[in-house]
Parts: structure tokens; C-alpha cells; sequence
């Protein structure tokens, strides 16, 4: 297991009775994997279960998946067989449980076929009915709280000075080179009152740094047409320019800050960064681009060419010039990637980072 790999540290601590049944708890993956991991404790502790971060002394356990890459996948499957080989008792979700076997089939139920049930991602309900059916509930949840958790964002696995808030599920791209669509489907965007009700009880709990994240940032609200909203009383358009400005405007009550992920170089884009040159939202953007080359972007089926990029990159520099960039590229000899690389890199190089992966 992984030093990301996160194994209900966060979980409330064993103060029920003896008698209240236990759940071990494993979460694998990414930050979307680790929300889903809260939402399924934040229930499971309201119901009255105790949770637990060992396969031992534990009634069954629950293992949520990634199943991105390769070394994920082989994780996430070693896991399960350590969990079945201690406890005898466990429920499978997340990504790779919604992955298909090479000869068709679940892959999960191929490789263990005596776990006791398996889902996709973000499906608690599944999971809970699941635990129902092996391990029935100590009590009612509508008479008990929640113990060591954020109110209405209930529990949380991260460390209480910060925090993830996923804001949608999904993606509308079919790049050739993911498979988080066919997995985690297309772009579903959260009410926007209810992701501010959220960040609110985690500032309220003292949070001091908010990380936003989803599969496509930027795209937030486009499935609903950008529907309006309400917060506190007045309209709140779905969309990712109105969702970022009110959460700095509450950050800053707090004396906290705002990090936006995965956020795509849309034109709409552009909106952002005059909220980031004035302090409201950290000047950090987390990039995706993976590559420059216009045929290669191409091939990979991405939104944007490597010249917008270029373009858009210099734009946003003009606009805010403290700005931090962070950008996904794939390593490449071609000179596209090699001017990317020197334009982005003008000025002080802390302000520029970079991660490679393998190129395609």
C-alpha cells in the first residue's frame, strides 16, 4: 500500500459501545476517490458503526478502488486479497470497481469472487445497503450525531487545517488516452448551494485551505446550462467564475485560502485570474495539458492546441504575474514542446512547475 493510500485516520474515534459493529476502512487513489471515502464514513458513523484502519478485530471491510493505471490497479487488487486473507469479509468499491475483466465481466469479481459485494465510484448508497445486508445498523441515524466531523461536510480523512471539495463527478472529453469516463461518466455538476454549504461548515471548522477539485474544474455548470442557484438568499449562477469569487469572499472571513485542480485552459479561464491578481483565490493553477503538439493533441483527442496555450499562458502572465503554474506535459524532443516549455518558464522559475509522463 502506497504512503497515499489513506486508511480512516480521519474516521471518529471508538467511543460507541462495545457492542456497536466495526467497519475497516481503506481508501486508495486520487482526492475524488478520498471525498467519496468521507461521504461513506460520514454515513457509516452516523448510523452508529465504528470504523477502524486495521482488517483486524474489524466485521467487514470496505476497500475503495483506483483503477487509473496499471500500478493502481495492481494496488487496489493486492488490497482486497490482504483484506479477504485477514478479515474473510469485504466489500469492494470506486473506479476498479466499475472496470471490466479482459474477458468481459467485473474485473473485481473475477480476480475475488467471495467478496461480499462491489460498486462503482461515487455510489453510497450502494455501499451502505451492502454493509445493511452483511452487518445491519446499531441504530437510527436520525437520533444520533456524527462525533469529530464538519457538520454538514461531515467526516474527513485530510488533516483538519485542510480539505478537498469536490464539486463535480465526471467528464464530457473521450480522450484516447483515459478511462475516467467510462468509469466515472459524464460531467455531473453538484448544486452550487450545496457545495457552498459545505465549504462553509469546513471554514466554520477550521480549515485553512480549501482544495477544489473534479475531473474537469473548469467545466463546472456546463451540464446544467449554468442553471441558477441560491446561496444565502440570492442567485448564484452553477459556474466556475460566481462558484470560485463567493468561495474567496468566505475564505477570507476565515483567514483562509482557495487552491483550484485540474482546471482545463478554457477561454472562461481568463475570468479567474483577475480574482487570483487580487488576492481572493490563491494565484495557483493546476494544468492538464499533456502535450504542444498539435497532431499529437489531436491524436489524443484534447481540447485547445499547443499555439492557444501559448497564447492563453501569456495572457494570464499579463493578468496576474505572481501566478504559480503547475502543467501535466508529456516529455517530448519536439521543438512544440520545448518552446512550451521555455514560454511558460519565462520569469522566476519557482513560479513554473512541471510533472512528465510518459510520452504516447
Amino acid at each position: 500500500m502506497n504512503e497515499n493510500a489513506s486508511t480512516g485516520h480521519g474516521a471518529a474515534p471508538d467511543t460507541a459501545s462495545s457492542v456497536a459493529p466495526k467497519v475497516g476502512f481503506v481508501s486508495l487513489g486520487c482526492p475524488k476517490a478520498l471525498t467519496d471515502s468521507e461521504l461513506i464514513l460520514t454515513q457509516l458513523s452516523a448510523e452508529g458503526y465504528q470504523t477502524s484502519k486495521t482488517f483486524e478485530g474489524a466485521d467487514l471491510v470496505i476497500v475503495n478502488t483506483c483503477g487509473f493505471i496499471d500500478d493502481a490497479v495492481k494496488e487496489s487488487l493486492d488490497t482486497i486479497s490482504e483484506a479477504l486473507n485477514v478479515n474473510g469479509k469485504v466489500i469492494v468499491t470506486g473506479c476498479l470497481g466499475a472496470k471490466e475483466a479482459e474477458g468481459g465481466g467485473n474485473m473485481v469479481r473475477a480476480m475475488h469472487p467471495s467478496v461480499l459485494a462491489v460498486t462503482g465510484p461515487h455510489a453510497t448508497q450502494e455501499v451502505m445497503d451492502a454493509v445493511h445486508a452483511h452487518l445491519p445498523k446499531p441504530h437510527d441515524p436520525f437520533l444520533d450525531l456524527v462525533p469529530n466531523a464538519f457538520g454538514e461536510a461531515g467526516l474527513k480523512l485530510t488533516p483538519r487545517h485542510y480539505a478537498y471539495l469536490k464539486i463535480s463527478e465526471g467528464c464530457n472529453h473521450r480522450c484516447t488516452f483515459c478511462i475516467i469516463p467510462s468509469m466515472r461518466g459524464d460531467l455531473v455538476s453538484r448544486p452550487i448551494g450545496d457545495v457552498l454549504k459545505e465549504a462553509q461548515a469546513l471554514f466554520e471548522g477550521g480549515v485553512k485551505e480549501l482544495l477544489v477539485i473534479s475531473q474537469d474544474t473548469s467545466a463546472y455548470g456546463v451540464d446544467t446550462q449554468y442553471r441558477m442557484g441560491f446561496w444565502e438568499g440570492r442567485p448564484v449562477k452553477t459556474r466556475m467564475l460566481e462558484l470560485v469569487q463567493t468561495l474567496g469572499e468566505m475564505a477570507q472571513k476565515h483567514g483562509a485560502w482557495v487552491r483550484l485542480h485540474y482546471v482545463y485552459p478554457y477561454p472562461s479561464v481568463d475570468d479567474i485570474l483577475p480574482l487570483m491578481a487580487t488576492g481572493l483565490i490563491l494565484p495557483y493553477l493546476d494544468v492538464p495539458l499533456q502535450h504542444s503538439h498539435p497532431d499529437v493533441l489531436k491524436r489524443m483527442k484534447r481540447p485547445a492546441s499547443g499555439e492557444k496555450n501559448l497564447e492563453r499562458i501569456q495572457k494570464w502572465r499579463e493578468i496576474c504575474p505572481q501566478l504559480v503554474r503547475l502543467f501535466c506535459l508529456q516529455p517530448c524532443q519536439r521543438r512544440y514542446c520545448q518552446r512550451l516549455a521555455r514560454h511558460a518558464a519565462r520569469g522566476p522559475a519557482r513560479r513554473t512547475a512541471f510533472t512528465l509522463h510518459g510520452c504516447g
